[in-house]
């Protein structure tokens, strides 16, 4: 599994790789964590706000910080 956080590097696109990782150790995932803090990058995904959480090229959130928790629901269905 990929996973890439979109961001400038703020405090809270590092609060979300944190969750990120978090969830992805939780669940027992093999995931590659991946930054993208180009804004041409981040805007081919249509994302506007950030940070933003792409998973398998998928973007799953934008534009907010998640818990953990949050995020471990976002990533168990596309655990498969």
């Amino acid at each position: 599994m990929n996973i890439k956080i979109l961001g400038s590097g703020c405090a809270n696109c590092v609060n979300l790789e944190r969750a990120a990782r978090e969830a992805a150790a939780e669940l027992g995932l093999d995931a590659e964590f991946e930054k993208v803090t180009d804004y041409g990058d981040i805007a081919a995904y249509g994302v506007m706000r950030t940070p933003g959480l792409v998973v398998d090229e998928q973007v799953v959130l934008s534009g907010r910080v998640p818990t953990a928790a949050q995020v471990k629901e976002l990533l168990a269905p596309l655990a498969g």
